[in-house]
């Protein structure tokens, strides 16, 4: 690592502390590189010599701007729209269709949290299955999307809805000309009717109550619990019990699994359970 300022055990201690207190997130020692990488543009611009001087910035600033700083660069935001179709497809034909045939007529309330939603592929994907399912008319339904993520600069990408080619590659055909417009520099930019289902919001998971007046008949909370320890997932998932409507379900990463000794939620099929 030439060229990168050098982190102390100390420092990295700090930080590592820091990081899990405010935010949950468990940094092994096997985070340390990437803890230097990610953060050697900050200590760059704020000329900072070293870690601890940077560490001692962050505990002093009032305004709490630089922690949010740290936590933008430390988190990890990579995704990708249509992320795991099992989920997509069990979303669409069992969720879907249920909040239809028990609506019976009535107006169908769609209520969903995708949970750590970073750049926003994940919940514009959800907005799009939906849109799709009842055939883009919502006169007789009700949707909310709503997409929290704890990093201000990957919410900030996700409101302007503007994706490289590259990144829509997952997206099928029909979706891509039906829900997003070419922009001239070769980029994707979600529709207006799409972004206006999605609520996205700065939050904490780490957050003992969340400021929500309902409950969610969905959570989708993929690959973000990896980077917490069993304590800090068992809170949470008590927490995600709390805000599901009673058969609501949970959706986590596919290489997740969830301790269900507690009784909180069933399995349904591979990193899917429902509410018990």
């Amino acid at each position: 690592m030439e060229g990168l300022a050098q982190i102390t055990d100390e420092e990295y201690s700090l930080i590592k502390n820091l990081v899990y207190d405010r935010f949950g997130i468990n940094l092994g020692e096997h985070k340390r590189a990437l803890v230097i990488a990610r953060l050697q543009k900050v200590l760059h611009t704020g000329s900072f010599p070293s870690f601890k001087d940077y560490y001692d910035h962050v505990m002093r600033d009032p305004s709490a701007r630089s922690l949010l700083t740290l936590i933008d660069r430390i988190s990890t935001n990579h995704t990708y729209f249509f992320r795991e179709k099992e989920h997509l497809e069990f979303y669409r034909t069992t969720l879907l269709r249920q909040l239809r045939e028990v609506s019976g007529g009535r107006k169908t309330d769609v209520r969903i949290w995708s949970a750590g939603c970073s750049s926003g592929e994940e919940p514009y994907t959800l907005a799009i299955i939906t849109s799709d399912y009842f055939a883009d008319d919502f006169s007789g339904v009700e949707v909310g999307i709503l997409a929290t993520d704890i990093s201000v600069s990957a919410l900030q990408k996700a409101k302007e809805g503007e994706y490289p080619a590259e990144r829509m590659s997952q997206v099928p055909l029909e979706y891509k000309q039906k829900y997003f417009s070419p922009l001239k520099n070769g980029n994707w930019v979600v529709k207006k009717n799409l972004k206006d289902i999605v609520l996205f919001r700065r939050l904490n998971l780490m957050r003992k109550d969340y400021p929500f007046k309902g409950r969610f008949q969905a959570i989708f909370c993929r690959n973000v619990m990896i980077y917490f320890d069993n304590t800090v997932r068992q809170e949470l998932i008590k927490r995600f019990h709390r805000y599901i409507e009673p058969e609501g379900y949970l959706f986590i990463g596919q290489s997740e699994s969830l301790d269900r000794s507690n009784g909180l939620f069933k399995y349904v099929k591979p990193s899917v359970y429902q509410k018990v």
